[in-house]
């Protein structure tokens, strides 16, 4: 039954365990470290078995783009790993180009010696509880939605003739509102963070 399906993906997506910031070493760490400490952290996230959560390439690319400051002899800091697990997750939405626009200013300020340790440590700290609370409503929400379309309102499930039909209907629907929001982040960075400042 694909009610009873969707239900357990629901709560499949909402079965993690968060990467606490007491998590992300306080050491620095070589490249093979750091891809292989996102890939045993984050792997969860991927879509497919296959794909890899972090490669050399896109640290290198990343740190040519501008949202990465260069290594310190090699070595990755605590800072470099709160930017590459950000830039993880924002780059399912948004360009490498808006990433960029986006932690310029810490970059930039990190590159000229100025310590943002706190400030990185505030955000992540921050994403950490946006995270959660984005989860929790968004499974209750959807949760809501799935019953309203699914179950009669005594409780029992409806028929699920038009299944194929309700399923395209939630998948727009979840697009409309991820468009939506991405629509708005991208106007935020275009409003707030330009390349000039």
């Amino acid at each position: 039954m694909k009610y009873d399906e969707l239900k357990k993906i629901l709560k499949e997506l909402s079965s993690f365990e968060q990467l606490k910031l007491y998590s992300i070493p306080d050491i620095d760490l070589y490249m093979d470290q750091v891809t292989t400490f996102v890939e045993d952290k984050l792997g969860y996230l991927k879509r497919n078995e296959d794909d890899n959560a972090l490669t050399k390439t896109m640290i290198n690319n990343y740190t040519k783009a501008g949202i990465l400051m260069p290594p310190n002899k090699k070595k990755y800091s605590k800072q470099h790993m709160i930017l590459i697990i950000l830039t993880y997750y924002l780059k399912q939405i948004l360009s490498i180009n808006d990433i960029q626009r986006l932690f310029s200013p810490i970059v930039k300020s990190i590159n000229s010696g100025e310590n943002h340790d706190k400030d990185l440590e505030n955000i992540y700290n921050d994403f950490l509880n946006i995270e959660k609370n984005e989860v929790d409503e968004f499974v209750n929400d959807f949760h809501s939605k799935l019953k309203s379309k699914y179950e009669s309102e005594n409780g029992e499930n409806k028929d699920e003739d038009d299944g194929i039909n309700n399923l395209i209907v939630i998948v727009i629907m979840l697009i409309i509102k991820a468009n939506t929001e991405k629509r708005m982040a991208e106007k935020i960075i275009d409003k707030f963070f330009n390349n000039e400042d």
